[in-house]
């Protein structure tokens, strides 16, 4: 395919709006992967969405020798709201740019791997089973599709996961753990004038608290805090009663991420007149760079060689994935093979046209050689 036909069929996925609330989008964007793949030697699984996400997509090619698959993994939804397209961020070309939401992360990535998995398919080129699972929720944290994607991780020799590349083409060998904590507190009401003394208020505790946990921050030891939206209180002139926030919390090794999860999972009210509550805890393990990783990873790099450039990839880092799943199992996971580009979450988000043919090749060439 023509650099300038890839670019108009990847915009024809990149216009049609799928973030992660948006079921009916979702299930657009699986619609359109089927007809992708209609006709060819791949069979085709549709799971029904739940907790109104949207449905995924389970894709399977190859002979069935007997040998652990090869897993690609995509995520559809994107982080912008309906209508981004339409007014801050339209879909566009200017020059070797791609614009639009969730061009870079990642439907760029998930689409060029796509025809990849067909090139292999319809070529019968793979050494073993290939499937390819395109989610619906990675941008949340994967409630619904976490279960799948480890149930396929430990039937794989090696999982490729399409999030796109980062500067430079480099590829992901390591990130860190995510965690996700939902702090409410409740205090005592009064008027903020006349009955100031007999109030409690739910804000000044959320003070103390957020001090506390972005004070968890040690940047040598790779974790951090954040605090991120958050909320309370009625008027002006009343003590309120209650207050809400976010936690999201970055580790690099599993030992802390227990750790950490304990930590902020104990913190007691400093006003023991207001009641603090804290739910979550950590929704991805930390992905490190074993030695059957950095072997997959060597692997890449001499199949990047034969496509004609040089294979990088990056410290660790701070955002998750769904290789963060497969990783911890032990499974070796390369993760960043997506197209390269940048502004993901951003009004300014754009993929790199000439960048598709070479990491179509790539995960070709993974495909086929794995």
């Amino acid at each position: 395919m023509k650099q300038n036909e890839a670019a108009a069929a990847l915009s024809v996925w990149v216009a049609l709006e799928s973030p992660t609330s948006h079921a009916a989008g979702l299930n657009g964007m699986m619609d359109l992967v089927q007809k992708d793949v209609e006709g060819l030697p791949i069979a085709v699984e549709r799971i029904p969405g739940r907790d109104g996400l949207g449905d995924m997509v389970l894709l399977r090619a190859g002979l069935d020798n007997g040998q652990p698959a090869v897993a690609v993994m995509s995520h559809l939804d994107t982080v912008h709201p309906v209508g981004t397209s339409a007014k801050e961020l339209p879909v566009r070309i200017e020059g070797d740019r791609l614009y639009g939401p969730g061009v870079y992360d990642m439907k760029g990535g998930a689409w060029l791997a796509l025809q990849a998995f067909k090139q292999v398919a319809v070529a019968g080129a793979a050494k073993r089973p290939t499937v390819f699972l395109f989610t619906p929720d990675e941008e949340i944290g994967s409630p619904t599709s976490r279960a799948i994607i480890e149930e396929i991780g430990k039937g794989s020799a090696a999982v490729l996961v399409t999030e796109p590349a980062r500067e430079g083409g480099k590829i992901v060998t390591a990130r860190k753990g995510v965690g996700r904590f939902e702090v409410k507190l409740e205090g005592r009401p009064a008027h903020a004038g006349s009955r100031h003394a007999d109030g409690r208020s739910a804000i000044r505790e959320a003070a103390h608290q957020i001090l506390a946990i972005e004070g968890m921050t040690d940047y040598a030891r790779g974790i951090t805090t954040s605090v991120a939206p958050m909320g309370g209180g009625t008027a002006a002139n009343v003590i309120p009663q209650h207050a809400w926030f976010s936690v999201d919390c970055r580790v690099t090794t599993l030992a802390d991420g227990e750790a950490m999860e304990k930590r902020i999972l104990a913190l007691k009210a400093h006003d023991p007149d207001v009641a603090v509550r804290i739910t979550g805890g950590m929704n991805r393990p930390p992905y490190e760079k074993s030695p059957m990783v950095a072997e997959l990873f060597e692997m890449a790099r001499k199949v990047a060689a034969g496509v004609g450039f040089d294979l990088q990839d990056c410290p660790m880092t701070g955002g998750g994935s769904d290789g963060n799943f497969t990783a911890a199992l032990g499974v070796p996971t390369l993760d960043g093979l997506g197209i390269d580009g940048d502004g993901a979450h951003t009004l300014q988000e754009y993929a790199l046209i000439s960048s598709i043919a070479p990491r179509q090749a790539l995960i070709k060439g993974l495909l086929e050689t794995i």
